[in-house]
């Protein structure tokens, strides 16, 4: 059963753009989650901004000449279908298996995405036709560009699935944050906001330095547990350092 793509709240996302994935990886390694940083996922142009939204996966697998050939781009499981299935605000992740000699998508394709109001691409592979890529304005971030078209070493297979992307399992509606330093997913586990907690700003600079961005803020868009009125967040609980209060 296909999952139904589900919506990042305002708030959660209005959060999670203050914050730096530099700064989201330290709390999750908190939290006992290391393996979150999509390798290989980088911006295809410079100054790309922030980004959050809910990971829409598709996946792909080895090439099979029977099944990778151009016929395949108009069959019921293809990657326009699922473009077709894609909501607005989402973050369309597709696992490649780092396959760099194949452009998963082109400009047509990412046209298409941009029209329908995708956030943004993120892969562990590549893209094609560049030029046009960058000139539809949908926020890329994979390893780089290559000019065979996907079937040339890839087969598409699925959509809104778990996926292998950089080397980290995404499973749909889990939360991806984009910015300079890459792709990081929070788990949907860890997206949910915990309503015992006021989202107070916390001191500003606090962790990495993320200006703006207190502890209690980035708690909370990770779903830290709180404790009773007049507990402290999860980030560095228990460090003596001056959190300020939950609820």
């Amino acid at each position: 059963m296909t999952p139904t793509p589900a919506p990042l709240d305002a708030s959660t996302r209005q959060t999670l753009l203050g914050i730096s994935t530099a700064t989201l990886t330290t709390v999750l390694l908190k939290k006992g989650l290391r393996n979150v940083w999509l390798r290989g996922t980088r911006p295809l142009a410079p100054g790309l901004p922030r980004i959050a939204g809910r990971a829409f996966t598709l996946r792909f697998v080895p090439a099979r000449e029977d099944l990778a050939t151009p016929a395949s781009w108009g069959s019921p499981i293809s990657t326009r279908a699922a473009i077709e299935a894609m909501p607005e605000g989402c973050i369309a992740v597709v696992g490649a298996m780092g396959c760099t000699d194949a452009g998963i998508f082109g400009d047509i394709l990412c046209a298409r995405m941009q029209k329908r109001g995708v956030a943004a691409l993120v892969s562990d592979g590549v893209v094609r036709d560049v030029a046009g890529v960058l000139e539809t304005g949908l926020p890329v971030w994979c390893q780089g560009t290559a000019a065979p078209p996907s079937v040339a070493g890839l087969t598409f297979v699925g959509w809104q699935e778990p996926i292998d992307c950089g080397g980290v399992a995404v499973f749909p509606n889990d939360v991806i944050v984009v910015d300079q330093d890459g792709a990081v997913l929070i788990p949907i586990s860890h997206a949910r906001r915990d309503h015992r907690c006021s989202l107070r700003a916390g001191t500003p600079g606090d962790l990495d330095h993320e200006p703006g961005a207190g502890r209690c803020s980035v708690a909370w868009a990770v779903s830290a547990q709180c404790g009773e009125s007049g507990a402290v967040c999860g980030v560095g609980q228990g460090a003596g350092q001056g959190l300020s209060p939950c609820g």
